[in-house]
């Protein structure tokens, strides 16, 4: 079947019709971390505008809801600090000094948080009932992201510096292996298969990793500086941020076949769903914006003004 016949029938089948603009009948705190400017810019969704900015103290970068989902957690990583976001109120309830969090992510069970350490060259499995720290993993150089094994036993690191992606055990911190993937990887994620696919941000490709042994089993290829990979809703799709070629790929969640592309200016780099998973909503790292596509179409239908460099980006829905 042509590529592009592929890419219709998928969308199609995992999507409805897109609204005809931005934030239309999507009620939600869209948050976005401006790393530059040390604020959280939190656009009202059904508006398209900035209506409210929070203070962090340096550099946020990632931000993930707490296993409960009752509160955001991001990480200021030149701060040392978590900050604690209520999703609604859009209001901080607190912060905890944590060393150089750059990106973060709980295990599937809740159990557990892994928090890479970009700047000091470490890697910490901390307990996620009282946030205790239980491992602490030499990691040069530069950890960057993070992936969970389905039964939350191993958490996966990305190594920017070295071109390598390391295995950790949780319970013991026993590396179990550590694997070269590319150029510069970054932005890791688990297939519904249980293949890792890392975006090599040095390259234009994704690698296909068995998460057993580290292996590459494949490399696709998707766009200059590919740097994040990110599932739809409903799991059909998969998308591909590439920041240098300015673009977001789409891939067969199944096959990894690249089935299209959507123009993404500014840098693209993290990225959330409106609530019916029709709008892409991704930041534009250069550009100092966030923009809106329309999935199907690949229609840029805004682009938001937030705070220099946005980053990591958080859309919650309101009833």
């Amino acid at each position: 079947m042509h590529r592009r016949t592929l890419l219709a029938t998928a969308l199609a089948a995992a999507l409805p019709l897109s609204p005809a603009r931005a934030g239309a009948g999507h009620a939600g705190n869209v948050f976005v971390l401006d790393s530059r400017d040390a604020t959280v810019s939190v656009i009202d969704a059904a508006r398209g505008e900035v209506v409210k900015r929070i203070p962090t103290l340096r550099e946020p970068h990632h931000l993930v809801y707490t296993p409960d989902r009752s509160e955001i957690v991001l990480g200021d990583s030149v701060g040392n600090e978590f900050l604690f976001l209520h999703p609604a109120r859009a209001e901080t309830t607190r912060t905890l000094r944590i060393s150089n969090p750059y990106h973060l992510m709980f295990s599937p069970d809740g159990a557990w948080l892994t928090v890479a350490s970009l700047r000091r060259n470490q890697i910490d499995l901390y307990r996620a009932a009282d946030y205790g720290l239980v491992h602490r993993l030499a990691a040069p150089r530069m950890p960057s992201h993070i992936a969970w094994s389905s039964d939350s036993r191993v958490t996966f690191v990305t190594l920017q510096g070295t071109n390598d992606l390391v295995a950790i055990e949780a319970e013991t911190g026993r590396i179990l292996w550590r694997k070269p993937t590319g150029d510069t990887p970054a932005g890791i994620l688990r297939a519904a298969s249980g293949e890792l696919l890392v975006a090599n941000m040095g390259e234009e490709t994704v690698s296909v990793i068995d998460p057993e042994t580290g292996e590459t089993i494949r490399r696709i290829r998707t766009g200059a500086g590919a740097h994040n990979v990110f599932p739809s809703p409903d799991g059909r799709v998969l998308f591909v941020t590439n920041r240098v070629a300015g673009t977001i790929s789409i891939l067969d969640a199944r096959s990894f076949a690249v089935l299209g592309a959507h123009r993404a200016p500014g840098a693209p780099d993290c990225l959330d769903f409106s609530p019916d998973g029709r709008q892409i909503w991704f930041t534009q790292r250069v550009s100092n914006r966030v923009g809106v596509l329309e999935v199907e179409s690949g229609a840029l239908l805004a682009q938001i003004r937030v705070g220099r460099s946005p980053h990591g980006i958080l859309f919650h829905a309101l009833a």
